[in-house]
């Protein structure tokens, strides 16, 4: 739908900025001699009480403080107890009236402020004017005042007004019944607009766009949404309605406004997460570092701790900020973190893991951040990144050979021949109904097994379309590629055999590697899930290599290519004369394949995994001490109650 606005009331919302931080209409009418800053419900902060004012005040009712009261030189303080009258009789009376103020540390009467005359204003006492703070002789001034003739007559005239106001039937009712309309209208807008802010917020998108005024084409997502919504909202739609008219000047809609309400709900979220972290007191620290686009080197700070707020409990991981760094040092990044915790309020010494990446900056033994986390709380357990560490592995297995990354070389040549032209995908289409050809990651090495998956299950379909596309493309350097890829690759059965081994191998790593990235993972099942796979590795390494061939000539088979090791010539070294004559053990092709690949890849892969996972090996056998020690606590009374009733008959039978 289109809708058509009058150019004359295209809102620009921009102008008129400097209005928006404004309170909203009708309350700033009622608290315009209150500064907004300063707390309303202190009587320190009330000065000349006018008509309004007074309204407000009898409106929001004394709000009564109860903290840790400040002592006087004496070392007496104020006490909740006071807010309370005990009769001889027993009973119990609230004293409503009394309030206190957090900046003067005195108490005031709440009625005889508002509704005191101003012939009585030196009769009334402290209780009024200044306060009373005379801690040692609180309890009669207050039962003399509240007996007083003064106090009656102003406790008579607030139950009065509040009466009135809770009926709105006040001297000024219709003035009233404005206001609380207004009132009311303006809170239904900021309860649209923060919700607007909460679904970009939530969704990660844009607010703004070329320019700030309504009904105009490319004014953002904030605008368009209180556009949409204005067509179908009366509230909304009034509120527009008034800016364009000119009957209001505050509109709520600016970009200041926007970064102060997305300001607001950061605020109370992340107040809310260190809630939490606080009632669970002990938690672990999860940092990582990386450049934005800015070039600027910015560290996630990640808590992690048990929510004990929840019903029943779970482990919950919080992301409270990103920090700007200067310094990428072991020292330098263990400041930040030691600042960012005391701003937090978060002690550093209920810290009881710290998790970070493999980088000798976080994990230096000597200069590390978690050296010096554990010089400060020895309780602070280090754990490296177990998806970090796997992926370091799997680069290690990849560079071990040079037979290893050709074969990947030749994965990513695939995805780039047919992926680079819109005629040469629909080519690989028509022959490949199934997996489609990915990109190799250079991050995420795992993530490699769904680039081999599509090879190793469509070898046959992906021939294919190479002999095709090398057949009908007119291009010398994709017909010279396509058929290099189909003949010498596709159809070589050292190709396919490799292709089965790292299939087999990367399959098992990224499903461990999808099981350690659970919230909920604890650290022994994370133990026996790295135990499993050097495990798993060994295994294959006596019997992989014969299964993979097996499985290599099932695919040659369809493939109806022979199963042949290619034959690489020996090259021999002239010997000097002072060399002694040995001869070079010589290898069968598919020996030479199975010792200088297969072996190198999976003996690399074993060594990775128990060089890079050793700290997780340290902590579990602390873990399986502990529940030896546990079990041997649990049966350890039975065991004594049998050696007791065995004595006992001994002694009996004796």
């Amino acid at each position: 739908m289109n809708i058509e606005e009058p150019t004359e009331h295209n809102m620009n919302i921009e102008e008129p900025a400097e209005d928006d931080r404004n309170i909203e209409e009708p309350t700033q009418l009622r608290i315009e001699s209150v500064n907004e800053n300063m707390n309303v419900d202190d009587p320190a902060n009330w000065g000349n009480i006018d008509q309004k004012l007074r309204d407000l005040l009898v409106e929001r009712g004394p709000k009564r403080v109860v903290i840790d009261f400040p002592k006087d030189i004496e070392g007496r303080h104020f006490s909740s107890t006071h807010y309370t009258r005990q009769w001889l009789n027993g009973e119990k009376h609230d004293r409503r009236w009394l309030i206190y103020s957090t900046s003067l540390n005195v108490v005031f009467c709440f009625c005889c402020k508002l509704f005191r005359k101003d012939g009585n204003k030196n009769q009334m006492g402290s209780l009024v004017n200044e306060g009373f703070k005379n801690w040692k002789n609180l309890s009669h001034r207050l039962q003399s005042h509240e007996g007083s003739s003064e106090h009656i007559s102003c406790m008579r005239s607030w139950i009065e007004l509040e009466i009135r106001l809770r009926s709105i039937e006040t001297i000024d009712k219709s003035v009233q019944e404005i206001l609380n309309k207004e009132r009311e209208h303006w809170r239904q807008v900021l309860l649209r607009i923060v919700a607007v802010v909460k679904t970009l917020a939530k969704n990660g998108l844009a607010f703004r766009g070329d320019n700030e005024k309504i009904y105009q084409e490319n004014n953002g997502n904030f605008l368009s949404l209180i556009e949409m919504i204005a067509e179908f909202d009366p509230v909304m739609k009034e509120h527009i309605r008034r800016y364009q008219s000119g009957e209001s000047h505050k509109h709520y809609l600016s970009h200041k406004i926007q970064n102060e309400l997305i300001g607001m709900l950061a605020g109370e979220i992340k107040h809310t997460m260190i809630k939490i972290i606080k009632e669970a007191k002990y938690f672990s620290v999860i940092l990582d570092c990386t450049p934005d686009i800015s070039h600027e080197e910015q560290m996630t700070l990640i808590i992690r701790c048990v929510d004990v707020s929840e019903s029943p409990v779970k482990v919950e991981e919080f992301f409270l900020e990103f920090l700007k760094v200067d310094d990428t040092s072991g020292l330098g990044l263990f400041s930040e973190l030691e600042d960012v915790l005391k701003i937090l309020e978060l002690d550093i010494s209920n810290v009881r893991g710290q998790g970070y990446d493999n980088g000798s900056n976080m994990k230096g033994k000597n200069k590390g951040v978690q050296k010096r986390l554990l010089e400060v709380n020895p309780r602070a357990f280090y754990t490296p990144c177990g998806c970090h560490s796997l992926n370091l592995a799997l680069c290690d297995m990849a560079n071990s050979c040079p037979g290893s990354y050709i074969f990947f070389e030749v994965i990513q040549r695939l995805y780039t021949l047919f992926s680079s032209s819109t005629k040469r995908w629909d080519i690989f289409k028509e022959h490949v109904s199934g997996l489609t050809l990915k990109s190799l990651s250079q991050t995420r090495w795992e993530s490699h097994v769904e680039s081999v998956r599509s090879v190793r299950f469509q070898a046959t379909e992906i021939r294919d379309a190479l002999i095709h596309l090398a057949s009908i493309d007119g291009d010398p350097k994709i017909k010279s590629e396509a058929e290099s890829l189909a003949t010498n690759e596709m159809e070589n059965f050292e190709f396919l055999l490799g292709m089965i081994v790292w299939h087999n191998l990367l399959f098992a790593v990224n499903f461990v590697s999808k099981f350690l990235q659970k919230e909920d993972m604890q650290i022994d099942i994370a133990i026996d899930q790295l135990n499993g796979l050097i495990l798993f590795f060994e295994k294959y390494r006596e019997n992989g290599f014969k299964e993979a061939i097996t499985e290599a000539k099932k695919v040659a088979s369809e493939m109806k290519i022979e199963v042949v090791f290619c034959e690489k010539r020996i090259i021999r070294r002239k010997r000097q004369f002072d060399e002694s004559a040995t001869e070079e053990t010589i290898l069968s092709p598919e020996e030479s394949f199975r010792v200088k690949y297969f072996l190198y890849i999976v003996d690399q892969a074993i060594s990775s995994l128990k060089s890079r996972f050793e700290q997780f090996q340290h902590y579990g056998c602390i873990c399986r001490k502990k529940l030896f020690k546990v079990k041997i606590d649990q049966i350890l009374p039975s065991i004594n109650y049998v050696t007791r009733k065995i004595e006992w008959l001994s002694y009996i039978v004796n």
